[in-house]
């Protein structure tokens, strides 16, 4: 059976489809501009939006003054659309092409923010490579927002298969590095009239953490 080709299969959604075609679109993502106001960090605080596709949530950043945010996704397809969404103020953030799984950070973040990729990571090296990466590149006392799908949310989204977590299983995962500062469940109404549950957790990284 051949290898499943991640960047593949997400650039062949970018092409296919349009802002309201997928499941994930929010005009405006609440919940995650919520959780990122409510982590108290400056307006020049670094931002990284993992997955962040032609989000919207980066509009909204620029809107509330934000200055120094990266959006990271695997499709160069979406990294475009959103840039010529933005036009003029697409110049104004920092756009990185790669596999969330797989990449090597050249700053460190004070938040780092994650509503759509964790949950397509389904074999265990990725995943702690992804927890690997978050460690060493939130600062001390940064923040982690990671938003998946609960476990009453779908098995598979886009053709593919997820993983689904909890509050208890997303504190597990990353409770050595982490303390929880917030968590809950969320209804995300898609473009179609479905409902897809979420489970949106905040944690603050520890002063000091050791290695994976």
């Amino acid at each position: 059976m051949p290898k499943f080709d991640r960047k593949k299969h997400w650039e062949q959604i970018y092409t296919s489809k349009g802002p309201e075609d997928v499941s994930w679109f929010q005009e405006k993502p609440v919940v995650s501009l919520s959780f990122i106001e409510e982590a108290g960090i400056e307006k020049d605080a670094s931002i990284i939006d993992i997955g962040g596709g032609d989000s919207f949530l980066v509009d909204h950043l620029l809107d509330l003054e934000y200055t120094n945010i990266t959006v990271l996704d695997i499709s160069d397809t979406a990294l475009s659309k959103a840039k010529k969404r933005l036009g003029k103020r697409a110049k104004l953030v920092k756009w990185i092409e790669a596999d969330a799984s797989h990449f090597t950070p050249d700053q460190k973040y004070d938040l780092w923010h994650d509503r759509a990729a964790f949950h397509f990571l389904t074999n265990d090296n990725d995943i702690q490579n992804y927890i690997h990466t978050a460690v060493d590149s939130i600062k001390p006392g940064g923040k982690l927002i990671i938003g998946t799908f609960s476990e009453n949310g779908p098995t598979k989204c886009s053709g593919i298969e997820i993983r689904q977590y909890s509050k208890e299983t997303l504190t597990e995962l990353f409770q050595p590095f982490f303390n929880l500062e917030k968590c809950l469940n969320t209804p995300h109404q898609t473009p179609f009239g479905t409902i897809q549950d979420f489970t949106f957790c905040r944690f603050r990284k520890k002063a000091t953490t050791y290695s994976l």
